[in-house]
């Protein structure tokens, strides 16, 4: 049964069925094949969607879509061109510290490309640097979208995985944190041996003032993750709140969002979250097969005999994620693989809050490995850029990227330092 759950799910892949579908078939195919009672399909359906931690989903996107058109992403460029545009570089690594800004506030890293990228990439090219470095550098910097909190794949991972969704939020800090000073160092030395931004000085607002000007959007952020890190809101009614804040900061404060943008916003997002909602249920049937099937005690059975060492394990777990993500969609990934992978990572000795980490950063990384590469399309239809030109400059990049997933990886005190101060 697992072989033709398998072969139907690869057969929808490879002839691009949607995602969802795919995975409802392979699902579907494995209730025929066994003899299970039909109603089985509803059922689950209905209970993988049906779980309270999920309703953050639609909110998160319907706050980081309000975010978009606020005006907030523009105030936070330039608050970060005011800290660090200055130096050689300096506006590519404004690109870096805006995304990992904003990054705190959205959840998604598609958001970030389109609100960040639809200021940075044309400013950039202003400024001399070459089209295609522009949308490599923010395809890029944008995966903090999902590293940092409030990160939408970490949630599902901790729906998935059963694991504490603030704890995930706590533990992603250090990682977000130690990817993005890296990319922001590497940026600025890059540029400095490329000799780009030698003028990026020009048009910089003064410290202080880019700070009070954004000072209503670093808000949100404090808002949205304090309640949650104080125990004060759980993350789905800190979901809520975030919409509200949003609000008031996009309409009250900086009045960039008008009453005729509300119905765009909400159908923008409504659109996104059936989007993520339908892959839901449909991985839930698809998981709930597998299960039953006995894949994931067959697959630890395997990996325990052959591969006994975590280092081993880890070492084949990162490539195999790396893979995945280069074809798979990073929702998908997640849904799928979490239910797998998670009982025989614990078995070995893994922390669930660790290895829901290292594959969201290990999915990011795929995010802009071609072939799929959602963010570098993305990044090239923000900024008009053809594709093949962005893909040579991504290799640096990923490369750096890789390298923070080995530290990540095999120095677990960055994701759980936080996690074990705070909950030990």
């Amino acid at each position: 049964m697992s072989y033709l759950m398998l072969a139907v799910t690869l057969i929808g892949f490879a002839i691009s069925l949607p995602v969802a579908a795919a995975l409802g078939l392979a699902g579907i195919a494995g209730l025929w094949l066994s003899g299970a009672n039909m109603l089985i399909l509803p059922k689950e359906i209905f209970s993988a969607i049906d779980k309270f931690p999920l309703a953050a989903i639609p909110f998160f996107i319907l706050a980081g879509n309000i975010m978009e058109r606020g005006g907030i992403s523009s105030r936070l460029v330039a608050l970060a061109k005011a800290m660090v545009g200055g130096l050689p570089g300096g506006l590519a690594a404004t690109c870096v510290l805006t995304c990992m800004m904003f990054a705190a506030v959205s959840g998604s890293s598609i958001a970030t490309t389109f609100a960040i990228g639809a200021i940075l990439i044309p400013a950039l090219v202003k400024h001399g640097y070459p089209r295609g470095y522009a949308g490599a550098l923010q395809a890029t910097s944008a995966e903090l979208g999902i590293i940092l909190p409030p990160s939408i794949p970490l949630i599902l991972y901790g729906v998935a995985a059963e694991v504490s969704i603030g704890q995930l939020f706590i533990a992603a800090i250090g990682p977000g944190l130690f990817v993005g000073t890296v990319m922001l160092i590497f940026t600025l030395l890059y540029c400095r041996y490329k000799g780009y931004g030698q003028n990026d000085h020009v048009d910089r607002l003064p410290v202080a003032h880019a700070f009070l000007a954004a000072l209503p959007a670093l808000s949100l952020p404090i808002i949205i993750l304090g309640g949650i890190y104080t125990g004060i809101t759980t993350p789905t009614e800190a979901s809520i709140i975030a919409v509200f804040a949003a609000l008031i900061v996009g309409m009250g404060i900086y009045r960039e969002v008008k009453i005729r943008d509300i119905p765009v916003i909400l159908h923008k997002s409504v659109i996104s979250v059936a989007m993520i909602m339908i892959i839901i249920a449909c991985a839930g049937l698809f998981s709930y097969m597998i299960t039953r099937a006995g894949v994931p005690d067959q697959l630890g059975r395997f990996l325990t005999e052959h591969f006994e060492s975590k280092l081993i394990f880890l070492i084949v777990l990162n490539i195999g994620l790396l893979l995945i993500g280069m074809i798979l969609e990073t929702n998908s990934a997640v849904l799928v693989l979490t239910p797998i992978i998670a009982p025989v990572a614990i078995q070995i000795g893994v922390d669930p809050v660790h290895l829901g980490l290292i594959m969201i950063v290990a999915l990011a990384i795929g995010m802009v490995t071609p072939p799929m590469a959602v963010n570098v399309f993305a990044a090239c239809t923000v900024g008009k850029i053809p594709f093949d030109h962005v893909v040579p400059r991504l290799i640096p990049m990923i490369g750096m990227m890789i390298l923070c997933l080995i530290v990540i990886t095999y120095v677990p005190e960055i994701s759980l330092f936080m996690r074990d101060f705070i909950y030990k």
